[in-house]
């Protein structure tokens, strides 16, 4: 039985991968700020620890061994994003560098940082090559909506010199937009709508013109390849978690939906504001290359259509 701790398990992807653990009879401890929150299932079977990851007098109270650290503590909601900015940008850098101290501390034998593909900024992928670790494109700093990926570019950052100057034995998995089963009915991401739609028998809406290449990854593929990661991946090295079959633009998946999911019983309409006041990440032709994960031994399986079925049938 080994030892894990886990942070954000009140969030989706925390929580898939701590009650995979949990189910597989581990030591699990997980970081939240607010235990209310955690489903019953981990709150009766986890140790929990509450702690504000960004105040670093806070980590400091955390003791003990743990083998294995997982963080994956971050604020998703685009909307949080626009209001709050600067909270988004502090809780990304800080709460990482805090946890990055604690497992120095601690001696873990391996950590995974939960990155995003938004690192990646604008990349033109026109000529439908796909992007591989190595090559970042241009984020716009000026613009309130890239605290998010600005931040997660530090945390990055952060996890190279940890491991150069400490010795910090961490892996970055740059994620995919990841769902499936266990998506939270309220969740108002741009899958979730989709999925909501069908479940209401409503059209679809999009609030762009859903040109924005999006590259999704089924969340029990997510977990394992984040445990893969924590067993085969080398140290401060950046591994996209990506189904490259599952590359497409949004108005390709929002069609796909209406048609495969819903049966064709629903249309996709369009609704685009003036201003981006949903908070949706600037538009890209991103398409990640999932090469270095294959490499290494790991592959996605699980297709888009699935993916969604799985998460109506299971929450929504």
């Amino acid at each position: 039985m080994n030892t894990y701790l886990i942070t954000g398990a009140t969030g989706y992807i925390g929580k898939m991968i701590a009650e995979r653990l949990l189910v597989l009879n581990h030591d699990v401890t997980v970081i939240v700020r607010n235990s209310d929150k955690l489903c019953d299932f981990i709150k009766n079977n986890a140790k929990i620890i509450e702690a504000d990851l960004v105040n670093l007098e806070s980590v400091h109270q955390i003791t003990g061994s743990y083998e294995y650290l997982i963080h994956c503590a971050a604020s998703t909601q685009s909307s949080y994003m626009m209001s709050n900015p600067v909270e988004v940008a502090e809780s990304v850098v800080n709460g990482t560098q805090n946890i990055l101290e604690l497992a120095a501390r601690c001696h873990t034998q391996s950590m995974v940082y939960l990155s995003s593909m938004e690192v990646y900024g604008q990349i033109d992928c026109s000529d439908g090559r796909r992007v591989t670790e190595e090559e970042l494109g241009n984020l716009d700093i000026s613009d309130i909506r890239s605290c998010y990926p600005m931040a997660k570019r530090m945390a990055e950052n952060f996890c190279h010199l940890y491991q150069h100057e400490y010795g910090v034995p961490v892996k970055i998995a740059r994620l995919a937009q990841t769902f499936g089963r266990g998506v939270k009915a309220d969740d108002n991401r741009v899958f979730a709508q989709f999925a909501r739609a069908v479940k209401e028998n409503k059209d679809i809406v999009l609030h762009t013109h859903g040109n924005s290449v999006g590259n999704y990854c089924d969340i029990d593929d997510a977990v394992d390849a984040i445990l893969f990661l924590l067993e085969n991946g080398k140290f401060a090295q950046a591994y996209n978690i990506v189904n490259e079959a599952n590359t497409m633009t949004i108005r390709e998946m929002a069609e796909m939906v209406a048609d495969k999911i819903a049966g064709n019983k629903i249309g996709v309409t369009y609704n685009i504001p003036k201003v981006n006041q949903h908070g949706y990440a600037a538009e890209t032709g991103l398409r990640l290359s999932g090469s270095k994960m294959k490499k290494l031994g790991w592959e996605a399986k699980t297709n888009l259509e699935e993916m969604y079925r799985r998460m109506i049938g299971n929450i929504i």
